[in-house]
Formats: C-alpha cells, structure tokens, sequence
C-alpha cells in the first residue's frame, strides 16, 4: 500500500519560506520559478483526423494551483509541421465549451502569438499571469491554420471538445456551430508555478489509467480522484495522467492507436514533466493479454521478459532521483482475452510487483477491486460492464487505496 504525508507538508513549509532577503537591503528577491505539471497526457501516434483553418477548444482540470501558467504543446510523432495562428488559454465558462472571458489570454511562444512545431518536436508557450485554484477547470483554444496532415492525437479524452467550421475563433466565449470531438489533440501538459507547490506525482499506465468506463466530462479517473484527496488534506502534489489506452511495455505495435510503448515514451511522458518527484507505474496487463500480440511470435512475451521491462523503468526513474510505486494488475476474468495461462501470468506479476523490492512502495489495487467470492473478476458494483474496466465508484476505490501517509517514508528516504 502506498502513503502520502506530514513530510510532504514539511517541504511545502519549506518551498513556501525559500525566498528570503539575500541582497542585504532587506528586500525579498524575486521568487525563482517553481514549475509543476498540474494536468497531462501521453501523446499517441499521428493518427488523428486532420485540421485546416479551423479552432478548436479542449478543456482539462488542473490538480494543483499557481500564479501563473504555460501549456505544452506535442507535434512528436507528426510527419508535418504543427502551426498556430493563435492560442488562448482561460477559465471555463459556466457553460459547455464556454470560457469566462474575464480571464482570457493570447498565449505566445518566443513572444509570437504564432508559432511553427516542426515534426518531432514539442513547444511550451511563454509563462502568462492567471492565478487558478486546484481543481480549477481551464480552457485552451487553438487556431490551427493549415492542414495539419494525420494529428497527434491520444485516443480516450473522457472530455468533450469543441471544433469550428472554419476560422480562428480563439478568443470568442462560444464557438459558432462547433462540432464535438472525444479525443485529445496536440495538448499534452498545463504546468503551474508556485512557491508552495511540492512537485508532481506522474501515473503511467494503460487504459485503466486513462480512465476507460468513466464518466465523461466529469473527472472521475483514479488520478481525478487521488487529485482531489489531495487537495482535501492540503498536500500540493499535481497530478499527470500519462495513461494511453491499450498501452504495453514492451512493442508499440500491432495497433498503431495503443503506442508508443512506454519503455520508448518513458524519456517524453515522464523524465521531462517539471517538479516530478514520484511515479506510478500501472503498466504491462496488455502485454500479457493482447490479443492480436499474442499471434506474433516476436512479440509474445514471459513474465521474466516483462520484469525485467519494469526494471528498466524503475532503474531510468531511480537515476533521476524519482520514487517509483508499482501497482498489482486487475482481475479480468470474463474479458474475451482470459484465459488460464494469461492468468498465470497476471498473477505471476502481482507476486513479483508485491514480493520483489524493486519498488519503493507498492499499491495494491487488485486486493481493492476483486470479487472476494471470485478473485479472478472484478466486483460486480465496480465493473463498468466489460468486466475489464471499471466505473466511476471502482476508480474512486482504486483512489482510495492510496494511503496518504506513505509517502511521508518515501520523502524521509531521500534526506
């Protein structure tokens, strides 16, 4: 099980009074930037509908707060080059895809309001002043002015965005005549700064992460919910979802929407998200049970083969000085892809992702989801119907199965 802490309030205490006079004269210095990533998440492959001339406005929610604010824009598996005529970044609105205009600004890059990303490569815009809360809901609108070939898209968005017809509409409360979109597109991080912000806890996983079965438009992934027992006790970790649906370990391929894998994204979805401190590693279930995978010999796998994938991650994070928190895999019985050696397997990992002491803590989600009259499937009020995903009252389990006082461990072991 895993815990979060008096030590975490210890180094928000001490973030909170590191600027103090140093020139002499009495006088504060200017706070140095303490940049967080307070929302995220991993950019799949370019293989999203194309964009020409048109605006369109995604919405996120951030876990932690700050006096200002920057987006990260992806174009790091486009083929063409990503180019903004415009971006906006505000408030919602009370209303769907609405912004509260009184809170609405130009975001530049280099101090443009357009900008360029060539294939490969991602962008951060200029830092802009906008004080928001934790658990504040943001708006970031994009006028993308010519075709943008195949777009960098992550599949499961569970929040509705809206696209125009035609035209840049970045600054308008409404949109006129949107249409809607399910998916993410090129936005893949909000980051925050503020001087009591104590770092970012970064969730990598597959779709269970991403929150597949959950209700959209409302935030009730686990990542959601951990967020919000967070904030509840005032601890001011920001939360990255780095989950992609149908995510492996190991291969990107066969299905082009599922990737890339996480042992290839690890650098882009983990290592370079500001202030991460610690990292919850949810992944290698698809490994063992895709269904397609498992027809290609190449990329049929062993359980030793996917330990040591882990290993790997856990050495990457390790060199980083990041904490790194495994997490058991879920039951699945009842899924078209069971079978008893795929559960030989699953159950092989859990034992070592409990037993192994590779992990500076483990949480063990399975002991919170399975059906005690039948371990091998999830609980009947928790399953989302596929019996492989969960609802909203299973992530909310899954949330609450991180104890909030371990981490307190963790910090001591990095004095």
């Amino acid at each position: 099980m895993i815990c979060f802490g008096v030590s975490i309030i210890l180094l928000c205490t001490r973030l909170s009074n590191a600027a103090e006079p140093a020139n002499g004269s009495g006088k504060v210095d200017p706070e140095p930037e303490n940049w967080v990533a307070s929302w995220g998440c991993a950019p799949g492959f370019a293989i999203g509908q194309e964009f020409a001339d048109q605006t369109l406005r995604q919405f996120v929610r951030l876990s932690v707060g700050g006096n200002r604010v920057r987006i990260r824009l992806s174009n790091e598996t486009g083929t063409q080059p990503l180019i903004i005529g415009s971006a906006h970044v505000a408030v919602a609105g009370r209303e769907k895809g609405t912004i509260d205009p009184s809170t609405d600004h130009v975001l530049t890059f280099a101090g443009s309001p357009k900008t360029s990303v060539s294939p490969g490569s991602p962008v951060l815009s200029d830092p802009v002043d906008l004080p928001v809360q934790p658990l504040t809901k943001l708006a970031i609108t994009l006028y993308l002015t010519r075709d943008t070939g195949s777009s960098v898209m992550h599949l499961l968005g569970e929040e509705t965005g809206y696209l125009s017809s035609s035209g840049d509409e970045t600054g308008d409360v409404t949109i006129a005549d949107a249409s809607t979109v399910a998916e993410r597109y090129f936005l893949t991080r909000v980051e925050v700064s503020s001087s009591t912000n104590a770092g970012t806890i970064v969730a990598l996983g597959d779709s269970i992460t991403d929150g597949r079965g959950s209700t959209p438009d409302a935030d009730r992934r686990w990542p959601d919910r951990l967020a919000e027992r967070l904030n509840e006790q005032g601890l001011r970790l920001g939360i990255v979802n780095a989950g992609i649906a149908g995510n492996r370990l190991l291969h990107d391929l066969p299905e082009m929407v599922c990737g890339p894998s996480a042992l290839s994204r690890f650098d882009r979805d983990v290592l370079s998200v500001p202030g991460v401190k610690f990292l919850i590693i949810f992944e290698g279930f698809n490994d063992i049970t895709h269904p397609i995978a498992n027809d290609l010999p190449e990329q049929t796998i062993t359980t030793e083969q996917l330990i040591g994938g882990l290993k790997q991650l856990i050495a990457r994070a390790h060199d980083h000085q990041i904490k790194v928190i495994g997490a058991t895999e879920l039951p699945c019985e009842g899924t078209p892809f069971y079978s008893a050696a795929i559960e030989a397997k699953r159950q092989a990992l859990n034992q070592w992702i409990r037993t192994g002491k590779a992990y500076d803590a483990v949480i063990d989600f399975e002991a919170v989801v399975r059906d005690p009259n039948h371990p091998t499937r999830v609980r009947p009020d928790y399953d989302s119907g596929d019996h492989g995903h969960l609802n909203d009252a299973g992530y909310r389990a899954m949330a609450e199965a991180v104890d909030l006082k371990l981490l307190q461990g963790l910090v001591n072991r990095t004095r």
